[in-house]
């Protein structure tokens, strides 16, 4: 997915760009990229201009930021015909100042990454009807004619990674941190502790709302107390507040889980697996479907079985075991044999009692 960009920013984006005071791919690479796309242009002539709008966790989270963004990367790099721009937000406030920038350029597709965009994304949305938009992880806006919602089923994902955490703990104590609480987020909690729980019900879940996504020092600092507290084990799908969750379990040895990308990378020696949320080929489909004349608004919904959440291509740390489980399990949830709960109120009617923390 790590391919050249091909984008452009036109002169006025700038201008509208800092009046916002936001961010752009605006680094010595992108303006080489840029003169590539400019010097190719469509064998049609026409160009789809795609924009994204980042949560606060930003384009390099190495989570579903940087996933998002390395699709749009790879599509413009293999068809030159899309012309595609991100704008961090750096607080709430930016949402709704990233969105008009693009809707005032003219933009094909604006895609906003995350649930924490739905306001102003369903703001947006009904002020200008004529304006495509995506918007990834939530279901809000569904009922708006010009909005694509992404949905994933990131529970069936987390269930994986919670049978390889139930394995793989020697102290029978595993942890998770959660980025925010929602009906969303929530459901990475609920899948992975159904997946734990099914795997070694004796084990025991620590549980953290990090209430941020862009807060690393607060990630760390909770996986530091949860290894304190016995946890061999930790899960995250906290975005950039995830980094401090693998950086601390790399600096204190024991294993790290990561979210949305295979994150592996990020400490090959610790990153046991990653549930992975195929976030880059939801914003890839959604970009084609604009430039076909095929846009859908409403819900999009990813899951196991159209390959939309997987566990991490990455095995080095899984033994033949745990390879042997997670393929059982997957074959089981595609079969309908298991079902994963998504609420803390399914999980606790599926295990006896009521063991996830973060659904209030």
């Amino acid at each position: 997915m790590k391919k050249v960009v091909a984008f452009v920013l036109a002169a006025a984006m700038s201008m509208s760009l800092v009046a916002c005071g936001s961010s752009t791919a605006s680094s010595a690479p992108a303006a080489s990229a840029a003169s590539q796309a400019a010097s190719t242009p469509a064998a049609d002539g026409k160009t789809v201009k795609i924009g994204m709008v980042t949560d606060v966790g930003g384009v390099n989270d190495k989570s579903f930021n940087q996933t998002s963004w390395e699709g749009l990367q790879a599509l413009a790099a293999e068809d030159p015909s899309f012309e595609v721009s991100y704008l961090e937000s750096h607080t709430d406030a930016d949402y709704a100042a990233n969105l008009e920038a693009f809707i005032d350029e003219d933009y094909d597709l604006i895609i906003s990454v995350g649930y924490m965009l739905a306001d102003a994304t369903r703001a947006a949305a009904e002020a200008n009807p004529d304006q495509k938009f995506a918007i990834i992880d939530d279901a809000t806006c569904q009922d708006l004619p010009n909005v694509a919602c992404l949905m994933f089923a990131q529970e069936q994902a987390s269930y994986l990674v919670g049978v390889v955490a139930g394995m793989a703990t020697k102290s029978n104590t595993v942890g998770y941190v959660q980025g925010m609480v929602s009906e969303s987020m929530n459901k990475f909690g609920v899948g992975y502790i159904a997946g734990v729980l099914a795997a070694n019900p004796d084990a025991k879940v620590l549980q953290f709302n990090a209430n941020s996504f862009g807060d690393a020092a607060g990630g760390s600092a909770a996986a530091t107390q949860m290894i304190t507290n016995g946890a061999d084990v930790i899960y995250h799908a906290a975005g950039g507040t995830g980094n401090g969750v693998i950086e601390a379990c790399n600096t204190n040895g024991v294993f790290a889980i990561g979210v949305d990308t295979d994150q592996s990378p990020l400490a090959p020696d610790v990153v046991l697996t990653s549930a992975m949320k195929r976030v880059d080929i939801a914003s890839q489909d959604v970009s084609k479907a604009v430039k076909a004349d095929a846009f859908e608004a409403g819900v999009h919904l990813y899951d196991m079985s159209n390959g939309g959440v997987d566990i991490a291509p990455t095995q080095t740390l899984l033994t033949e075991d745990m390879i042997a489980a997670v393929e059982d399990a997957k074959a089981a949830i595609q079969s309908g044999e298991i079902v994963v709960p998504t609420t803390g109120d399914e999980l606790e009617e599926q295990v006896g009692s009521d063991v996830f923390e973060l659904d209030n």
